[in-house]
């Protein structure tokens, strides 16, 4: 009789087994930020398999392969077309004691969401660091080293506008001599010491005796006392750092050990104790972190004047014309040609800065344009008259046919995009026709 339970018994066991092993739940889905939750928004509607959503996609990752190579501090203005997918990647070197803080600001837009992120560039890959809200407005953030980043923004589908994003890198420290600034700086990191035997670590600020040192954040005073060559010295805690601040060669103290302060207190003052007696007055400043590090950065923002963009942001989501022949670069810095672009090229702008222009081509090439060779003049160049019919195209190609110039008809020219032309006809249409087009009738007054 036991015999005859087993079997069945250890039938159902097995087969039970088997079904708990195929049977697989999935885990939940936790986005780790708003781009992913859109992200899986757009899955969970069956959207990213449709060649918008593809598009945006492919454009996501595309904006981390290849970012825009920028210096800080730098400002562009952009267009965001809602009838396509978009997304921008930016890639720019920041120090650690620096500050850098991107702003958003909206030009002229449809109400929508943005991503905005920021990745940092390591060995393994791309590390996620931060993101603005879903508005997109501002991200700010002090680099715990030196290194790579990358920022990408995107925008929702189907919205679009005008945006204008800025970077800056300020920092995060307030100048520690009162009155002063980096320009009172004259001896600086590594510089030799004592014939060559060891290196500056530090800076040294100078400044008239009895000048105020302040504190250039708050902070708790660790130690301050006199001895060897720093002579009178304090040792300043960051309360919001993981930083010790050394001030050494001081003509006196104000605070002492214990005290807690808060940025701009004035901890002692400028002096030429220790082994500066025989020197000029001056504040001998080091930043201390499992080591000393350079002081430089965390006072004095690197890199030029921020160049604002002001001019000409009408042009953005616009076409203008090439004035004269001229190169087309795929980077800022023109290092690399990618074409010749003919006097009355027609393109479109999609981002700018200060100097230059990014267009797009009707072929869909982009690139960089200085923007003293634009014009948003879109004036006739030549008065004609049709000898054939044309096919009428929204763009130069023949897959994309909008109408029809008649034989006859008077057109104006009013730009070009290798033998194609893009016309105004007198009924007001326009458009680009066949390049077989003759140019036949007189010549209007150029630009």
């Amino acid at each position: 009789m036991c015999m005859k339970l087993k079997l069945p018994i250890a039938f159902f066991l097995i087969i039970f087994l088997f079904s708990c092993e195929e049977e697989k739940v999935p885990k939940p889905f936790y986005p780790r930020n708003d781009h992913e939750a859109y992200e899986k928004s757009l899955e969970n509607a069956n959207l990213l398999s449709t060649a918008l959503g593809k598009d945006w996609q492919e454009l996501a990752i595309e904006a981390l392969d290849n970012p825009e190579e920028i210096e800080l501090p730098y400002e562009e203005a952009f267009f965001v077309d809602s009838r396509s997918a978009y997304a921008l990647g930016y890639s720019f070197k920041a120090k650690r004691g620096q500050k850098i803080k991107i702003s958003i600001s909206e030009v002229a837009s449809d109400t929508m969401r943005r991503f905005v992120d920021l990745f940092r560039v390591e060995e393994m890959g791309l590390n996620h660091i931060a993101s603005a809200d879903s508005t997109g407005h501002l991200l700010g953030f002090e680099p715990r080293k030196d290194g790579q980043y990358i920022l990408r923004f995107q925008s929702e589908l189907l919205r679009g506008g005008t945006f204008k994003i800025t970077f800056e890198n300020v920092p995060t420290l307030k100048f520690p001599v009162a009155g002063h600034s980096f320009k009172s700086i004259r001896s600086f990191w590594g510089d030799p010491r004592d014939g060559g035997s060891r290196k500056h670590e530090g800076i040294d600020i100078f400044a008239p005796k009895g000048t105020p040192v302040i504190a250039p954040t708050d902070g708790f005073v660790k130690d301050a006392y006199e001895r060897g060559i720093g002579g009178k010295v304090i040792w300043l805690t960051d309360s919001k750092r993981i930083h010790t601040f050394y001030f050494a060669h001081l003509d006196d103290y104000k605070v002492k050990k214990g005290e807690r302060v808060k940025m701009g207190d004035t901890l002692g003052f400028v002096g030429t104790s220790g082994n500066a007696h025989i020197a000029v007055p001056h504040l001998h400043f080091g930043v201390y972190k499992k080591g000393p590090i350079d002081p430089l950065s965390h006072l004095k923002a690197a890199g030029l004047h921020l160049q604002n963009v002001k001019r000409d942001l009408h042009w953005l989501g616009k076409e203008i014309r090439i004035k004269s022949n001229t190169k087309l670069y795929a980077d800022q810095k023109g290092q690399q040609q990618l074409s010749r672009l003919e006097k009355y090229q027609v393109a479109q702008v999609i981002s700018m800065n200060a100097s230059l222009c990014r267009i797009q081509l009707p072929d869909g090439q982009v690139g960089y344009v200085n923007k003293s060779e634009l014009s948003n003049r879109l004036n006739p160049i030549f008065n004609l008259s049709a000898r054939q019919d044309f096919d009428l195209m929204f763009k130069p190609d023949f897959n994309t046919k909008i109408g029809l110039l008649e034989r006859n008809e008077v057109y104006d020219v009013i730009g070009k995009n290798l033998d194609y032309l893009l016309v105004k006809t007198s009924s007001g249409k326009t458009g680009w026709i066949n390049p077989d087009a003759k140019k036949s009738g007189t010549k209007a007054e150029e630009e």
